[in-house]
């Protein structure tokens, strides 16, 4: 079999849940605060995957208004019964501090495509809820992580089963803690299979950090008591810092048609010596086997950089350079996708071969921004735009930004002075957790004069660790730098509001558009450009 690089999915595509349908296989990643919800990639040789869908995509389903960073979509979990595919969510209202408002749901659709049913809600005691359909009796079994917010004696309390009633889309019977992990704690994102006459639940512990594992257990009983694997974690990077694919945990299982076993989980690429993972957390994929009914990775538990796969991937895809036009007919493409809000007709539309950006709050905002924005998938990339815009002063500004999150983006702007005159302009946050200030003044010494009327052409550039901004007026065919070079590893996990265990997307580049004098100005962009580098600093891209 070929060999294939990790990881699969590159780019934010955290907490992967995958199934096999037939001869097709799916993975659901969570998207957080980017609507819509859920992402769904496709694949039939397990290495080239192409997303089919994002299934949240009405305000019945999803409103993340008001949602924190890295709140909304946790870990998704895409199953099928033989009839139907189901799909179960949490919506996180809040995750800092002793509590955490997790609400779980689950929506159903007769194929992949859709369409989905308006989502039923199941209950908020945990997060990272899973799905499990029972072979031998019938039964739905649902299993969250559960949160006890006193610490008596744990945060992370274990694993809650109990079983839900499709026919009334409730849950039923006894709700029973089943497995309390180990003592790497902070126990969660659990699935359950049935093989052989065994119950396995796979569970992720020890943060989404750098001491992420992947653990495995097994019961002949569903509810317990469960027995941990006898090297408790079958995959983690946790004792091998230099290890290509680091925080590997959070994972999910599929059988091949010829009987193979892999794991999916999540996996961070550090760069820098600060140990920054700059595309977020990714999904990467491992070859298993069995021995005396323990599943083990194969040349487990560090998770491989190269994986034997029935297929080949496409590597000319990887670096193609991605032209996005923007015709009304073929509406906005599927890499992009929005901040929180369910009606988008509030902050963007395409008219006349344009993206038109509505402006409304200010960038970081957790209610109502204009961001629209694609995955950065390279640890090396040009991005650019053209943007049309007229504002009158100061809070009106629209352009293009390096974005992760209110506490860590970077973004080119035009704006006005408080006369009028429109300017460029370079606003950076960085790292600026709890408070969410601007690093450089308003009256930065670094904003360029430009006239009031005419196109400007806005691009980014990303080798590594640095990134630059360029413009060039209308007219003008040559760009010009603006501003330093900034750090790009500080749009990163590590970087974003409570880093510790707390950030858990990654980076997008893409247009914004603010109107804090709230007029809604409307900023115009023609096209948008995505080229993936190669970079001798990029040891582990693809």
């Amino acid at each position: 079999m070929p060999q294939v690089r990790n990881p699969i999915l590159p780019g934010f595509n955290p907490d992967p849940s995958i199934l096999r349908v037939g001869d097709d296989y799916y993975i659901a990643t969570s998207t957080f605060e980017w609507y819509p919800g859920v992402q769904i990639h496709h694949s039939k040789d397990l290495a080239n995957w192409e997303l089919v869908t994002r299934p949240l995509t009405r305000k019945s389903q999803l409103d993340m208004r008001g949602d924190p960073d890295s709140c909304g979509i946790w870990a998704p979990c895409l199953t099928h019964d033989g009839d139907k595919f189901w799909l179960v969510y949490t919506d996180v209202k809040r995750k800092d501090g002793s509590f955490k408002d997790t609400h779980n749901y689950i929506v159903s659709a007769p194929a992949i495509e859709g369409p989905w049913s308006d989502p039923v809600y199941t209950n908020s005691s945990g997060f990272d809820p899973s799905l499990f359909h029972d072979p031998d009796t019938g039964k739905k079994w649902f299993v969250n992580m559960l949160w006890d917010h006193r610490r008596r004696p744990l945060l992370f309390a274990g694993i809650a089963l109990q079983e839900w009633d499709p026919s009334s889309g409730k849950l039923i019977g006894p709700r029973k803690n089943i497995y309390q992990g180990t003592e790497l704690a902070l126990v969660e994102g659990p699935h359950l299979y049935k093989r052989n006459g065994w119950y396995y639940l796979l569970t992720a512990e020890g943060g989404t950090g750098y001491d992420h594992a992947v653990t495995f257990a097994r019961s002949r009983d569903i509810w317990g008591p469960y027995e941990t694997h006898p090297d408790k974690h079958i995959l983690s990077s946790k004792d091998h810092p230099h290890a290509a694919l680091q925080r590997a945990g959070h994972g999910d299982i599929v059988d091949t048609p010829d009987g193979k076993t892999y794991l999916v989980h999540l996996a961070g690429r550090p760069t820098t010596q600060r140990r920054r993972c700059v595309l977020g957390r990714e999904t990467a994929i491992q070859e298993c086997f069995w021995k005396d009914d323990w599943l083990f990775v194969k040349d487990g538990p560090v998770p491989s950089l190269y994986v034997d796969l029935p297929g080949a991937r496409d590597e000319e895809r990887y670096w193609q350079t991605q032209k996005y036009s923007f015709n009304s007919n073929d509406g906005l493409h599927k890499d992009f996708q929005w901040l929180r809000t369910p009606e988008a007709e509030r902050i963007f539309n395409l008219q006349d071969n344009k993206l038109n950006l509505i402006g409304r709050e200010s960038i970081g905002s957790w209610f109502e921004q204009a961001l629209v924005a694609r995955r950065q998938e390279h640890f090396s990339y040009d991005a650019e735009t053209v943007i049309d815009f007229s504002p009158t002063d100061e809070r009106e500004f629209a352009g293009l930004t390096a974005y992760y999150c209110r506490y860590n983006f970077f973004y080119l702007i035009v704006s006005a002075h408080s006369d009028g005159q429109r300017e460029l302009l370079i606003m950076a946050s960085e790292a600026s957790w709890p408070v969410g200030n601007l690093n450089l003044p308003l009256s930065n010494p670094e904003s360029v004069v430009i006239p009031n009327e005419g196109k400007v052409r806005l691009k980014v550039t990303v080798r590594g660790k640095e990134l630059q901004f360029w413009y060039a007026l209308e007219g003008d065919g040559e760009l010009q730098k603006i501003g330093p070079v900034f750090d790009a590893s500080i749009v990163s996990d590590e970087c974003g509001g409570h880093q510790a265990h707390g950030s858990f997307t990654g980076a997008f580049v893409g247009m914004a558009a603010s109107d804090l004098n709230g007029t809604a100005r409307v900023a115009s962009f023609d096209h948008f450009i995505y080229t993936p580098v190669k970079h001798s600093s990029d040891r582990y891209d693809i």
